[in-house]
Formats: structure tokens, sequence, C-alpha cells
């Protein structure tokens, strides 16, 4: 299990989001690997908590789909097959493309030249000018959460933004660093960006679909890299 920096001199609500703040994070960017067991006890002596606010933190990463409770085993990271993963990502091309579409309609051009400044702190950013990423801030700082936000649509929001975001985000982040895909990526926000100030829906639905399903491509493509290398060669038991 990682080791989480203990903050001192917190009340129990503030020390449980701390704690459901930190493990998310850890979780999101892969410093505890999926399929990890959460240990409560362990995370109750690191953080000198009770286990009243962490399994209220437990239980909020829970809800984000960030960790599963296995019957008689407790709470352990999410790791979704490869059906599931595919499954997500076709949920993102179709919701995310609708999003995108009513974003041309109803963003305004404050929100679009927020997104330009999205891409132009891409563009600097260290991963990405040494091609191992892609920008990966949360929130505001994130070209497809603003999109979504900029949609209108509070019910695709609630679903895009809330339960289903963090765990999207872990495999963003997770498949990021496939070769030549963050400037491709790169290139391809930018498209979007221009169809949304274009005011053309339809495009920029068109455009952020393709954008998706080229993530979902790369992912089946580490899958069956991944099966090869798993079978047993010739001669081999």
């Amino acid at each position: 299990m990682l080791e989480l920096p203990v903050e001192p001199n917190l009340d129990s609500g503030t020390l449980s989001e701390h704690v459901f703040r930190q493990i998310q994070t850890a979780i999101v960017k892969g410093h505890i690997k999926p399929g990890s067991k959460i240990s409560e006890p362990e995370l109750a002596r690191t953080y000198g908590i009770s286990r009243g606010p962490l399994r209220e933190a437990i239980h909020r990463l829970e809800g984000q789909k960030l960790l599963v409770r296995v019957p008689h085993v407790g709470a352990r990271v999410v790791s979704l097959s490869h059906a599931e993963l595919i499954e997500l990502y076709e949920i993102r091309e179709s919701l995310e493309g609708m999003a995108c579409r009513l974003a041309a309609q109803r963003m305004s051009e404050a929100d679009i030249d927020e997104l330009r400044l999205i891409l132009s702190a891409h563009e600097r950013d260290e991963a990405f000018l040494a091609g191992v990423g892609y920008y990966q801030q949360e929130g505001d700082f994130d070209f497809h959460y603003k999109i979504i936000q900029g949609s209108g649509n509070r019910t695709l929001t609630q679903m895009l933004c809330g339960e289903l975001y963090q765990l999207v985000r872990m495999y963003r982040i997770q498949f990021s660093s496939v070769p030549n895909r963050p400037r491709q990526a790169f290139n391809e926000h930018h498209r979007i960006l221009e169809a949304i100030a274009d005011r053309d829906g339809e495009l920029a639905e068109l455009l952020m679909r393709r954008h998706i399903a080229a993530s979902k491509r790369n992912i089946e493509r580490h899958f069956a890299v991944a099966q090869i290398q798993n079978q047993p060669k010739r001669g081999e038991a």
C-alpha cells in the first residue's frame, strides 16, 4: 500500500476530505495499482483517523467507481476488464459527442477562450513536450470537462463530470503514454475546438466521437498485444 502523508491538526470532517482526495489522486494517477486491496486498519493508522471518517472517504470513492466492494475481501481498487473498458469508451463516445454538439450551440465566447487557454497550457506541459503524455489536469483545467460543462445539460454533466469522471480520468492517464498518441490527441482537440468556435455542432460531435474512438482503438491494440505476449511459447507447458 502506498504511504500517504499525514496532515496533523485537522478535524474529523476535514481529515476525511483530505484522506478522500489523497487516495483518489493516488488511484487515478496509478500510484495505487488497479486491483490493490484497500486496508482500512492500515489507512487508519497512517492518518490517525477513526474508522468512521475513513469509511466515509472509502464510501465516496466507491461512489466514483474507483473502489469496488468484494464480498469477504473488502474494498479494492477497480480494475476493469477489456470488455468493461470498451463499454466505458462506447458510452463516452456517444455522450461526449452529444455534449460537444450542445457545447457548440451553447458555450459563450468567454468559455471558448478558456478552452484555447487550456490547449495553450497543454502545449507547454513537460510530459507533452517530452512526448510521453498529455495534459492531465482535472476539472476546469480539463478540455473534456469544460466541454461537458459547456453543454448546459445538467443530467449529462452529472453523469460525465460526476459519477464517471475520475474513473474515466484513471484510464485516460493510464493510456496517455501510447507512442504518438499525445500529439495526435492534441491535434484532435484543436480541431474540436475550432468546430465549437465555428458553432458547427454536427462537425464538433463527429470530431469528438472520432477522438474517443481513436483512444478506444489504442486500448484494443494494447489488450491484443498483451494477449499475444501472455501466450505460452512453442514447446512451453
